[in-house]
C-alpha cells in the first residue's frame, strides 16, 4: 500500500540551480489545435469556487453525513453542509454582498462558525450561525479584527484572537461553545503573532518578526506564568514557521530554513528541548498536518510550481496511495474517528473541487463540479514550466500558457502577468483570469522574478531593497524571451499583474515605458511613502519585517521616491488600464486616483474601473466578470490585433 500523491499547492517551490529552458517548441498544441470555441468572462465565472474550513476547524456534521464548505455558487461566499453522497448542497448563510467564509463546524450539533468582514476592509470578525439560523457576531467593535484560533479537546469551548484591546496586537480568549461567555488566557506584550494552542490546551506558539530575515519562535506554557521562552536558536539569518503540535502535545512542529536554502520540517520536544528532523527534501516544505490521533500524516514538498504531498499512515508504516493526478490540492480535514478525509483539489483546466477520501478503502470521490459544465475542459490549456537567463544571467522560472492554434504562421500576442507579494509566486492551477485570456488567443507567461518564494533563501532575499530595480527588469527581460518564440507576435506584449503585481506593471510602464505595448494594474501600488506610512495597525509586528524589505520611509524616503510610478507618471505614454477597490485598506484608492490623473495630464490612453463594494481584490462573482471583461476589452483594442 505505498504510494504518493502528487499535487500543487498555492505555496511555493522551484530549485536554486534550474535547467534552463529556450523557447519552448514542444509546447502542448500547435496551430491546428484550434479550441472548439471560445467562452466569455460570464461562462469561466459562473463555474463555482470551493474551498474547506480553517485549518484547525471541524468539518464534519454531527451525523457525519455532511462536511463544511464555503462556495460562491450564489455569486458570493456561502457556507453550505454538502452531502458525503454528493447529493445537493444545503446552503447556511444567505449574504449577497460580503464572503461568508466557513471556519468551523460545532462538534456536537447543527451549529457552524463562519467569518466575514464588510465590504473587503479586511477587519474580519467571527459570527456563529444557530441552527434556527440566526447569526450572532462574536467579536463586534468596527475597528475590532478577529480569528478563529481552534478548539479545546473535548470540544467544550474554542480560542478566538482579537485586537480589540491594541490594534497593533492579538489577545487570545476561550470561548464558552454553550453560551459565548469568554475569558483572556493570553495578553499579547506586543510584536507577536499568535499560533496555534496544543490540543491538550496548555501551550501557545508564538512568532516573531524580527527582521525579514530572522522570524522566530516562542512557547507560553498558558498554565504557568504565560511568559513567552524562545524555543528556536535566535540567529539573524534564519526564518522560522509554526506548523503546529503533535496531536500528544509532546512536541511543536514546525519548518525553518536554518540547515540550508529550503525549508524543513523539525520537531521541538517541549520536555526536553531536543529537536529532530522531520521531513526534508531539494525543495521547500510547505506544510505538516496531522489527523485528530495522529494516525496520518501528511507533509507537502513545494517542487518546482507543484507540491508533492504524501498521507503517510504511521501504524501501518507505509502511504496511503490516493492514485489522482491534481495540479493542487490542499484543505485536508479528517473526520473525528479518523475513517476518511476530505480535501480540496484542482489543475489548469479544472477549478477547485472538494473530494472524499475513505482511508480504509483509499477511494476518492469527487462531492463537487466545479467547473461551467457549458465550457468544454479540452478547450482549456494546460501550462509548462518555462525558465530564461535574465541580464543578469539569474535564471527566471515562470508558468507559460500557450493558446491553442497558436504557431509560426499564426503567433499570439502575449500578456506578462506578474504575482503580488513582494514575495508571492505564481504557481500552475486553475485561474479563470488566465484561461479566460489564453482562451481568447493570448499566450500568457506568469513570471516568477527574483524575491519570489519557493525558490531558495537566496533567490527570495535578491530584491531586498532593490524593489522596482532588480525584479523589474525581470520582468523587463522576459519580453526578449519571449520574443524568441515564434508562436508570440514579438510586437504586441502586455504586463499585467495586482496588488505588488499592480505596482510592477505601473512601474513597468514608468521606468521602461518604451517596453510593452500596454499595461493592467489591479489595485497595485504607486506612492511607497504613502502606502507604507498608512499601513493599517493590525499589521503588527509585520510592519517593520516589510520596512526591512521594502525600506523605512523615515530613513529611505529618497529611494522611495524614486520607484514609486506616480511620482514618475510623466514617463508613462503606453496605454494602461486601472482597476481598484474604493475599500481597499493596502492600497488606498487615492493611489489609483492621482496616477490616472497624472497619466492621462500626460496623454497616455488610460481607462479607470472602479468597484465601490470591493477592498484588495475580489469577493463578488458579478466584480470579477466586470474585471475580466475590461482586461479582455483593453487587450484586444491595444494589443490583440496586427
Amino acid at each position: 500500500m505505498t504510494g504518493t500523491i502528487r499535487l500543487l499547492l498555492s505555496a511555493s517551490a522551484l530549485a536554486i540551480s534550474f535547467p534552463m529552458a529556450t523557447a519552448p517548441a514542444t509546447a502542448q498544441n500547435t496551430e491546428a489545435e484550434a479550441p472548439s470555441r471560445t467562452y466569455s468572462a460570464e461562462e469561466f465565472y459562473t463555474s463555482t469556487t470551493f474551498g474547506t474550513v480553517s485549518g484547525q476547524g471541524h468539518a464534519c456534521s454531527p451525523d457525519g453525513s455532511a462536511v463544511l464548505v464555503t462556495s460562491d455558487e450564489s455569486g458570493v461566499r456561502n457556507a453550505y453542509w454538502q452531502p458525503l453522497d454528493g447529493g445537493e448542497r444545503m446552503q447556511l448563510t444567505s449574504s449577497q454582498s460580503d464572503a461568508y467564509n466557513a471556519v468551523s463546524a460545532f462538534p456536537g450539533d447543527g451549529r457552524i462558525l463562519f467569518s466575514a468582514n464588510s465590504g473587503g476592509n479586511e477587519i474580519n470578525h467571527l459570527f456563529v450561525r444557530e441552527e434556527d439560523g440566526t447569526i450572532r457576531d462574536l467579536t463586534p467593535g468596527e475597528e475590532t479584527r478577529a480569528g478563529f484560533s481552534g478548539w479545546t479537546a473535548d470540544g467544550s469551548g474554542f480560542y478566538v484572537e482579537t485586537n480589540e484591546r491594541d490594534a497593533s496586537s492579538s489577545d487570545l480568549y476561550l470561548f464558552d461553545a454553550g453560551d459565548y461567555s469568554r475569558e483572556p488566557i493570553f495578553q499579547n506584550p506586543g510584536g507577536y503573532w499568535l499560533g496555534s494552542v496544543s490540543p491538550n490546551g496548555r501551550w501557545l506558539v508564538l512568532t516573531k518578526e524580527e527582521t525579514n530575515t530572522n522570524s522566530d519562535l516562542y512557547l507560553v506554557d498558558l498554565q504557568g506564568d504565560g511568559e513567552p521562552v524562545l524555543v528556536t536558536p535566535g540567529d539573524a539569518e534564519v526564518t522560522h514557521g509554526a506548523e503546529g503540535f503533535t496531536p500528544d502535545s509532546a512536541k511543536l512542529v514546525y519548518t525553518t530554513n536554518e540547515f540550508g536554502e529550503f525549508r524543513q520540517a523539525w520537531t521541538y520536544d517541549i520536555a526536553t528541548g531536543e529537536r529532530d528532523l522531520l521531513a526534508e527534501d531539494e525543495w521547500d516544505v510547505s506544510f505538516v498536518d496531522y489527523s485528530p490521533s495522529g494516525r496520518y500524516r501528511v507533509t507537502a514538498f513545494n517542487r518546482d510550481g507543484a507540491t508533492d504531498v504524501t498521507v503517510f499512515d504511521t501504524v501501518e508504516g507505509e502511504e496511503i496511495d490516493v492514485g489522482m493526478e491534481v495540479a493542487n490540492m490542499g484543505g485536508f480535514r479528517f473526520s473525528p474517528d479518523e475513517s476518511m478525509a476530505m480535501f480540496a483539489a484542482n489543475t489548469d483546466t479544472s477549478p477547485t473541487d472538494i473530494y472524499h477520501l475513505d482511508l480504509a478503502s483509499e477511494q476518492v470521490s469527487r462531492l463537487t463540479s466545479a467547473l461551467n459544465p457549458a465550457i468544454v475542459e479540452s478547450d482549456l490549456v494546460t501550462s509548462t514550466v518555462a525558465r530564461f537567463a535574465s541580464y543578469d544571467g539569474v535564471e527566471i522560472p515562470g508558468i507559460l500558457y500557450r493558446p491553442k492554434g497558436a504557431g509560426a504562421g499564426n503567433p499570439a500576442p502575449a500578456v506578462v502577468y506578474v504575482h503580488g507579494g513582494p514575495g508571492g509566486q505564481s504557481r500552475q492551477g486553475y485561474s479563470p483570469v488566465i484561461q479566460h485570456l489564453v482562451n481568447h488567443g493570448y499566450a500568457v507567461y506568469a513570471i516568477n522574478n527574483r524575491g519570489s518564494s519557493g525558490y531558495g533563501t537566496t533567490f527570495f532575499h535578491m530584491d531586498d531593497l532593490k524593489h522596482g530595480d532588480a525584479d523589474l527588469r525581470d520582468v523587463v527581460a522576459s519580453k526578449d524571451f519571449l520574443q524568441g518564440m515564434d508562436w508570440i507576435a514579438d510586437d504586441r506584449i502586455a504586463v499585467m499583474g495586482g496588488s505588488y503585481g499592480g505596482y510592477m506593471t505601473a512601474a513597468a510602464l514608468a521606468f521602461h515605458p518604451e517596453v510593452f505595448d500596454a499595461g493592467i494594474n489591479i489595485f497595485g501600488v504607486t506612492n511607497w511613502l504613502r502606502t507604507l506610512e498608512s499601513i493599517p495597525a493590525w499589521w503588527g509586528p509585520q510592519r517593520d519585517a516589510l520596512f526591512d524589505e521594502l525600506g523605512d520611509p523615515a530613513t529611505d524616503s529618497e529611494r522611495l521616491r524614486a520607484i514609486s510610478p506616480l511620482l514618475h507618471a510623466d514617463r508613462i505614454v503606453k496605454p494602461m488600464l486601472v482597476v481598484q477597490g474604493a475599500n481597499d485598506p493596502r492600497v488606498l484608492q487615492v493611489e489609483s486616483d492621482e496616477l490616472v490623473e497624472a497619466a492621462r495630464a500626460n496623454g497616455a490612453p488610460v481607462e479607470y474601473v472602479l468597484f465601490p463594494d470591493e477592498g484588495h481584490g475580489f469577493t463578488r462573482r458579478d466584480n470579477r466578470i466586470t474585471a475580466s471583461k475590461a482586461y479582455l476589452a483593453f487587450l484586444n483594442e491595444h494589443v490583440g490585433t496586427e
